[in-house]
């Protein structure tokens, strides 16, 4: 029995049940990761798992059922059971509504992997976390930590519409961080961010991001944030950096637009949305320099795949056009209650979780500056990078945020290093303020979004560039 034939036999049982709409994903994940701290490695872990996960709608309630197994019987008695719950759900009065129509598709997609990460020796990889730990120390660092995971996940999806597709999608990272500890102070430097970077490619991408190259200046710049100057309290003009601007985009816009939040549907983990959908297409969302997309087809980017877990081909739409809100991210049933005619970013991380919408590659278009020209244009402020703290409300609204370094700008140049950088705002006008942005973008990855009960751990890219602000209030404690 191949996995299309499971996945074929749980959507039929689920028809079979009264379903009016079914779909079911069979899912095959193996996962690898590994760390390293102070020379040696710590941890290694290595997983595998499969299933399938089978949606059935009944009236305007879904129910959902999983097994880890992919016999026929099994796949049967999982799509019967998913349309037994939700015609128990359906029970509870509700709104009326479906899912937005479309064709059924047949198709396979796998993302971009010169590497097999799974295929290089372990040594090697423990080879590359301790050299670089090593490295650390031996240039200043009291703690030095190393890490890398890798995801190598096949899906199967048919639905009840006529959909039969596949694809594989590997994705892989790592970082490196390194941690200085002073009488009074801790500091810490990562690279290339605080959680890493991570992209659907393959072992090449952590060949690239060149940890050796990296590992001693972490390090000695961690022990200088020790006794760097306290960054000032004030409200100034403010440059944040490439890696930085992916967790502000991320926060502030990807999760504020995406639609089972402005619906309401979704609330209990990190709320809901400020964004009203009566204001689609004209609200003023940031300056004219802000223009944000939703593109799940960048090559090599961590939100990047071939369909979603809807069966929804990839496919790039604007999210915020010259400053103005013109898109949100949506699944097929949020689409049809809000009334728009696209969906295509809804997954879940396992097959036996239910889809739900989540951040693709959402992220912000570059501009025409240079990081050096934004400062050679800045006569006062402050260039902050690399997330090391968060807050925001449950509106997507009010922020503050710290970063791991800064440094004072005086007459065009950049100064003294500066410790604990904060800064803090309100998302529509911290992102009016916005008026010069970098052309030197990066698609930053991000393994670890939270969302959801039971909590699902999302993958998200952001493309963003260094980019400045004005009238910033920067130095809050507290």
């Amino acid at each position: 029995m191949t996995h299309f034939d499971a996945a074929t036999a749980a959507v039929q049982a689920a028809l079979d049940a009264g379903a009016r709409y079914a779909d079911a994903r069979v899912m095959h994940r193996r996962h690898e990761s590994m760390s390293a701290r102070n020379g040696e490695v710590e941890r290694l872990g290595q997983s595998e798992d499969a299933g399938i996960g089978v949606r059935a709608l009944v009236g305007s309630s879904w129910g959902f059922y999983a097994v880890p197994e992919l016999s026929d019987a099994a796949a049967r008695a999982a799509g019967a059971r998913a349309t037994e719950i939700a015609a128990a759900s359906a029970t509870v009065p509700g709104r009326d509504s479906g899912l937005i129509p479309v064709d059924g598709r047949s198709g396979s997609w796998a993302s971009p992997c010169e590497i097999d990460p799974l295929s290089v020796a372990l040594t090697d990889k423990g080879d590359l976390l301790v050299r670089a730990t090593e490295t650390m120390r031996a240039n200043g660092a009291d703690l030095a930590e190393a890490d890398y995971q890798i995801w190598d996940t096949a899906k199967w999806f048919v639905s009840s519409e006529g959909h039969r597709v596949d694809q594989r999608v590997r994705e892989c990272g790592g970082g490196i961080r390194a941690t200085a500890i002073g009488a009074d102070e801790t500091q810490r430097r990562s690279y290339p961010s605080s959680s890493g970077h991570y992209g659907t490619q393959g072992w090449e991408l952590v060949g690239a991001l060149d940890f050796d190259a990296h590992a001693a200046r972490i390090a000695q710049e961690a022990r200088e944030l020790l006794t760097a100057p306290q960054c000032p309290a004030g409200e100034t003009t403010l440059i944040l950096g490439g890696e930085q601007m992916a967790l502000q985009i991320h926060e502030s816009v990807g999760h504020a637009i995406e639609l089972d939040r402005i619906l309401g549907w979704e609330a209990a983990f990190a709320g809901t949305s400020w964004l009203d959908l009566g204001q689609l297409g004209s609200l003023r969302y940031g300056s004219e320099l802000m223009n944000v997309t939703i593109d799940p087809t960048i090559a090599g980017a961590l939100g990047s795949f071939g369909f979603d877990d809807e069966g929804t081909p990839a496919a790039r739409r604007d999210a915020v056009r010259e400053g103005r809100w013109v898109g949100v991210l949506a699944g097929r049933d949020s689409a049809a209650v809000a009334g728009l005619d696209y969906a295509g970013s809804v997954r879940a991380d396992g097959w036996s979780r239910l889809p739900m919408v989540r951040m693709t590659n959402v992220g912000l278009e570059p501009g025409p500056h240079t990081l050096e020209e934004m400062i050679a244009a800045t006569d006062d402020g402050v260039l902050m990078d690399v997330n090391r703290s968060w807050s925001i409300d449950d509106q997507r609204l009010n922020f503050q945020f710290g970063c791991e370094i800064g440094w004072e700008i005086k007459k065009g140049r950049r100064g003294r290093m500066l410790r604990n950088p904060t800064y803090t705002g309100i998302g529509p006008l911290f992102w009016r303020s916005m008026d010069m942005l970098s052309s030197e973008t990066f698609p930053w990855g991000t393994p670890d979004c939270g969302k959801g009960q039971p909590g699902q751990v999302g993958h998200t890219g952001h493309p963003a560039a260094p980019a400045r602000f004005t009238g910033v209030r920067i130095g809050v404690r507290g």
